[in-house]
């Protein structure tokens, strides 16, 4: 239903007054794939897609879509459809209505403006809700008649302002498979904000990670989860956080071992890039998954003892908030495995574990191993 186009944004700043809204941004979405801005509210990342839609105007860079500059361009001529947070739905029009308006206003045909209204109505599965008026709609078919304004544009980028934001969970999650289904069908351009990592990582191809206006990482899923940039990435993406710990590392041979005051502990897989780090003050980062809980107490080199501070089970799996000292880490469990609050076990490193430089909270790159 449409032809997709590649967008890119070149040092675009923006400023409300003195404040700095957005600051030398510049990434590139190839056509047809799926972005999302994520970050905290307040980064910019709302700032930057009403910048791509042409409802703002940078205070300088620009924003080219399918190789033209449409910086100075309108929204009405960038070939762009934007769903909104609040769904914006005319409140006095039917779901026909809704639809149709657009191409209303563009002056189509009554047979065109039927035969698309009809199409992208298939599409999203509202052909019976056409002669309803929003205030009749749940939650997800007030979503679904948004995002058919947007499709029956037929654009080339489509822009979503958080649209999950006012669904409860379940839906949210259905939401969010029917939308990717939609991308997948049709391989329009998307770019979404949203300020959930797990949403992000469920429906991106590229993910551009911000903080206070600034791109602080840009990568595919698999980069931005395993490979994080800083601190800020590691516990900002990935449920739970990642845990945190510091201390030194000390070679001996072809491995290292890390040293906090509480515990020691070989690192599975890594080594030292030319010999270095040795004594190094580092951070390091275990995600949960990476990390399993051994009720039996047998120690191997890569484990250390903690003990069970809180169970948190949520079905298929169990996190376990576990205490070696003053640090803490979080474990991902079976649920069927048996354990008590107290208990003292080992925590064993499985699986790739995350060095940070404990000044500049920087991915040290002194470091290999496989991930």
């Amino acid at each position: 239903m449409s032809t997709a186009s590649g967008l890119r944004l070149e040092g675009i700043n923006h400023h409300y007054g003195k404040v700095k809204a957005v600051g030398d941004l510049s990434f590139d979405v190839p056509a047809g794939k799926f972005l999302t801005l994520l970050g905290p509210s307040g980064c910019g990342k709302s700032t930057t897609l009403s910048i791509i839609a042409g409802l703002d105007r940078p205070t300088s860079g620009t924003v080219w879509v399918g190789g033209r500059n449409v910086t100075a361009d309108p929204p009405n001529e960038r070939a762009m459809a934007m769903v909104f947070q609040n769904y914006a739905l005319y409140p006095h029009q039917s779901v026909f209505g809704n639809l149709a308006f657009g191409l209303k206003l563009r002056h189509r045909s009554k047979v065109e403006i039927a035969k698309r209204v009809q199409n992208a109505a298939q599409i999203l599965d509202i052909e019976q809700l056409l002669d309803r008026k929003p205030g009749e709609l749940s939650g997800g078919q007030q979503q679904r008649v948004a995002l058919g304004r947007a499709l029956i544009k037929q654009p080339s980028v489509f822009l979503l302002d958080e649209p999950f934001s006012n669904l409860d969970a379940t839906l949210r999650a259905r939401m969010r498979t029917e939308v990717k289904h939609l991308h997948l069908q049709l391989g329009t351009t998307t770019v979404l904000v949203t300020h959930d990592q797990e949403e992000a990582m469920a429906m991106s191809d590229l993910i551009v990670v911000m903080r206070e206006g600034s791109l602080v990482q840009y990568g595919t899923q698999h980069d931005i989860y395993r490979k994080p940039i800083n601190i800020y990435v590691a516990t900002f993406v990935g449920k739970p956080a990642m845990s945190l710990v510091e201390g030194t590392i000390e070679a001996a041979s072809d491995r290292l071992r890390f040293r906090s005051r509480d515990f020691s502990v070989e690192l599975p897989g890594v080594r030292a890039a030319g010999g270095g780090g040795h004594g190094e003050t580092v951070v390091l980062g275990v995600r949960a998954e990476d990390l399993q809980v051994r009720p039996n107490g047998i120690a191997s080199p890569n484990s250390f003892q903690a003990t069970v501070q809180l169970l948190e089970p949520i079905g298929a799996d169990t996190y376990v908030e576990l205490q070696a000292g003053a640090a803490q880490f979080v474990a991902r469990t079976s649920p069927y495995t048996v354990l008590e609050l107290g208990q003292v076990v080992q925590a064993e490193l499985v699986g790739p574990v995350h060095l940070f430089d404990a000044a500049n909270t920087k991915r040290l790159t002194a470091f290999e191993q496989e991930l």
